[in-house]
């Protein structure tokens, strides 16, 4: 074999024998990844605090939406205007004129996410279409599994979205379902008297955004509340 095709081969061999005996570097363990906190939300009504965690991993375009209407100021002077005791308390929408704001864009619903209507949850109230549902919002009162998500046939059969739960102040939620009800501006029954204002609301941790400069603009569709109770 020629002198220059031994050379050639020592030096190609070379760096693969030390390649093979090397030591690979140390490195650090992996650091795992910081588990993000389900966001808070306090809501500061007329009645008391009522502190929400919402489930960012189970419904993330519900809880975006509702958090940027939270950073927005929007619920600050809205009502929760639809008191039904063993059922729910709604709000989200409506002024103390009863006058709806303007809304963003309705989000899609995440009904299918495996959350269920459970006493202290809270869900997105909609039209019959299941992505109607904007800035209006319900907490349950009980357990109501008839409202949960199943299949896609049918407005009826989608459900409605959980996507949080009242973690503090369901004392105060309960308060408000004990008021009395009647009729009132665009509602035939159910608004509680004295209407119970969201003074303001903000994510736990940052302070409350300053409230909308403009009110009462009706919506260009007014989302319906949630289904009423079933007659047994």
């Amino acid at each position: 074999m020629p002198k220059y095709l031994l050379t050639a081969l020592f030096l190609l061999a070379a760096p693969l024998a030390v390649a093979q005996t090397a030591k690979p570097p140390a490195t650090a363990p992996a650091t795992p990844a910081p588990v993000v906190a389900n966001p808070q939300v306090t809501l500061h009504t007329s009645q008391g605090d009522i502190t929400l965690e919402l489930y960012a991993d189970k419904s993330p375009k519900s809880v975006a939406n509702f958090l940027r209407y939270v950073h927005e100021g929007f619920y600050a002077g809205t009502v929760f205007h639809r008191v039904i005791p063993g059922y729910l308390v709604q709000g989200g929408l409506y002024t103390a004129e009863l006058q709806p704001r303007r809304t963003h864009s309705p989000v899609p619903s995440e009904a299918d996410n495996g959350l269920s209507n459970l006493r202290g949850t809270v869900a997105v109230a909609r039209g019959a279409d299941p992505n109607s549902g904007t800035s209006q919002f319900f907490v349950n009162l009980v357990d109501d599994r008839r409202l949960d998500y199943v299949g896609n046939q049918s407005g009826l059969t989608w459900g409605y979205t959980v996507f949080g739960k009242v973690i503090k102040g369901m004392d105060v939620v309960d308060k408000i379902a004990a008021l009395p009800t009647h009729a009132q501006g665009p509602f035939a029954a159910d608004v509680p008297t004295p209407l119970v204002v969201i003074e303001s609301a903000n994510v736990v941790g940052e302070e409350a955004p300053a409230a909308p400069g403009t009110v009462a603009k009706p919506a260009p569709v007014t989302p319906a509340p949630a289904p009423r109770k079933s007659k047994k």
